[in-house]
C-alpha cells in the first residue's frame, strides 16, 4: 500500500480547486470585494482601488496579499521539510484549522464590521497561501487549484486542433469546472444562507482532503520529492 497515486492525487487537488473557488466567493461576496485565493485579481484591485474607484478597498487587498504571502512562506518551509506527501499533508491539516477559525469567527462576530471582515481575510489568505505554496511543490501545471489563466491557455494552445498533442483535456477542463462548481456553491451560500455555511463548506472539503492525506501516510515507498502526479 502507497501513498496516492497519480489519479487518486489529481483528485484531491480537483477537491481543493473546489475549496479555492468557495472561499473566493465567501471573500468576494462577503468581504468586501477582495479575493483571498486570486492574488491577480488583487493586484490589479490595487490599481483600480489607488485609481479612485470608490467599492474596492486599498486596505483589503492589500491586507489578503500580505497574509497570502504569509501563508506560502509557511508552505514554503514546510515544502523544505517533507516530500510532496508530507507538505501537501501537513499544508491540508494546518489549513483546515485556520478555515474552522473563520468558520467561528464568521459565526460569532461575522464580517458585519470593518475589523471583523478585515480578520477574515487574514485567516482566509494565510490557508490559501499555504494551500498554494504545497501544491506548488508537487508541480501539476494542470492543477495549480487557484490559477486557471495558464491552464486555459493549454487547453486550447496544446488542442490538437490547434497542432499540439492535447496532453490532459479532461484534467484541465476538470480544473475549470471544480473551480466554477465551487465559485456556484460558495456563492449560493454566501448569498442565500450564511456565510458560515459557505465556509462550512469549504472546512469539509478540507478535511476530507486531509484525512485521505493522513490515512495514506506512511504506506510503502514514496514519489522523488518534486515528481509530478
Amino acid at each position: 500500500m502507497a501513498e496516492p497515486k497519480p489519479r487518486d492525487l489529481a483528485a484531491l487537488l480537483l477537491v481543493l480547486t473546489v475549496v479555492t473557488g468557495v472561499v473566493d466567493a465567501v471573500s468576494f461576496l462577503g468581504l468586501g470585494r477582495v479575493f483571498v485565493a486570486n492574488m491577480t485579481g488583487n493586484v490589479v484591485f490595487l490599481g483600480f482601488a489607488a485609481a479612485g474607484e470608490g467599492t474596492l478597498s486599498v486596505l483589503a487587498s492589500l491586507t489578503a496579499v500580505l497574509a497570502f504571502l504569509a501563508g506560502a512562506l509557511a508552505g514554503g518551509r514546510l515544502a523544505r521539510a517533507g516530500d510532496d506527501h508530507d507538505t501537501l499533508r501537513r499544508a491540508t491539516a494546518v489549513q483546515a484549522g485556520l478555515i474552522a477559525v473563520a468558520v467561528v469567527l464568521s459565526a460569532t462576530s461575522g464580517s458585519g464590521t470593518r475589523v471583523g471582515a478585515e480578520l477574515l481575510i487574514v485567516v482566509l489568505g494565510l490557508a490559501m497561501g499555504l494551500q498554494n505554496a504545497a501544491v506548488r511543490r508537487i508541480g501539476a501545471p494542470d492543477l495549480t487549484t487557484t490559477v486557471l489563466t495558464m491552464t486555459l491557455t493549454g487547453f486550447a494552445a496544446d488542442s490538437k486542433a490547434a497542432g499540439g498533442t492535447g496532453s490532459h483535456p479532461l484534467r484541465k477542463v476538470a480544473a475549470v469546472g471544480a473551480m466554477l462548481g465551487g465559485a456556484l456553491a460558495g456563492g449560493v451560500l454566501q448569498l442565500h444562507v450564511a456565510m458560515w455555511a459557505a465556509l462550512t463548506l469549504a472546512l469539509v472539503l478540507v478535511l476530507a482532503v486531509a484525512a485521505v492525506l493522513a490515512v495514506s501516510r506512511g504506506r510503502g515507498p514514496r514519489r522523488p520529492a518534486g515528481a509530478g502526479p
